[in-house]
């Protein structure tokens, strides 16, 4: 069954609207008409059954036959802190986030980091990122959408990153796996987790340091070198692995 996000105030006692550009999607992009069956996500974790009863240009609306209240979310809110990668890599690397779980995607411009954006650029991959995010947590059955936030520098991710309960920095100079072992059995249900990754080339040393001096505790992926979109992924399996209840 097809799923939408909208905002609370879009749902009523007995029907929703769909407003903006979910409209075009159901109307000309699936065709559906009235009778048909969707699903409906206020972005609080309740789920609403619904079929459609009216569409126009501007809005569908659609009655609503069943309200459950959804359990799909993590107890652990996890957050990656992500170095700007290359190219396209970011989408890839929020969509599978998205799906592995993660409450929150930070982009952070490291020293390494290739790609530079001004103000403007950064506000349109934003919203480009967000729209991605929406999609996978669409596709993936989430009750949430997880927010991406502005680019941060690593001075303002790891001030951000103060509130979580665990911080994590996968680095290819940490100690062996028993030791990221025993870190990762000492996570609790409920814990909140901020990950740190580097972009392309890694982490600078001063960068580790400076984590590390914010209490971000260093963890080894293996004695493989892994590239930027595959080692958050690769730490987030773990953590929902480890943490779904």
């Amino acid at each position: 069954m097809h799923r939408f996000f909208v905002e609370p105030e879009q749902i009523h006692p007995e029907y929703v609207e769909i407003l903006g550009g979910d409209v075009n999607h159901i109307r000309n992009v699936l065709r559906m008409v009235p009778g048909d069956k969707l699903s409906v996500s206020d972005g609080l974790g309740m789920d609403y059954t619904c079929q459609v009863e009216e569409l126009d240009g501007e809005r569908v609306r659609v009655r609503i036959l069943e309200k459950n209240p959804m359990d799909v979310e993590l107890s652990s809110p996890l957050v990656l802190y992500q170095g700007l990668p290359k190219g396209d890599k970011m989408e890839l690397i929020i969509q599978k986030a998205v799906e592995l779980g993660a409450s929150r995607i930070v982009p952070v411009s490291l020293k390494r980091s290739v790609v530079k954006l001004d103000a403007k650029k950064a506000a349109a991959k934003g919203r480009r990122w967000q729209a991605v995010a929406e999609s996978a947590a669409k596709q993936s059955g989430r009750s949430v959408i997880p927010q991406v936030g502005p680019v941060m520098t690593l001075k303002e991710a790891l001030e951000d990153a103060e509130a979580l309960d665990v911080r994590l920095i996968p680095y290819e100079c940490a100690r062996g796996m028993e030791a990221a072992r025993e870190e990762l059995a000492g996570l609790r249900k409920g814990q909140s987790v901020g990950v740190f990754i580097g972009p392309e080339g890694g982490f600078e040393k001063a960068e580790v340091e400076a984590a590390v001096e914010a209490g971000a505790r260093p963890i080894s992926l293996g004695r493989r070198i892994l590239r930027t979109e595959t080692a958050g992924l690769c730490i987030l399996s773990v953590l929902m692995f480890r943490l779904e209840d």
